[in-house]
């Protein structure tokens, strides 16, 4: 399945005295199960707006920065 419904939520997070937003978008089973689905568990991945077009785009970065600051130190 390559279309489905999914939900953004918030789910605050108390750590120490002070609370915290966590937002997470929930993708549907059926969707991150198709085998064309681009992402797999724990990708490091980019998110960025897209003002002029309204959306969100999510994009999977194929190294992780900060693994790239270590191998040059």
């Amino acid at each position: 399945m390559l279309e489905g419904n999914g939900r953004f939520i918030n789910r605050p997070t108390k750590t120490g005295k002070k609370f915290y937003d966590k937002h997470f978008i929930y993708i549907p089973t059926k969707v991150a199960r198709d085998s064309s689905f681009p992402f797999n568990l724990k990708d490091i991945i980019k998110v960025r707006i897209d003002k002029k077009h309204n959306r969100l785009i999510i994009e999977k970065l194929e190294q992780h920065p900060l693994n790239e600051k270590k191998k040059s130190v």
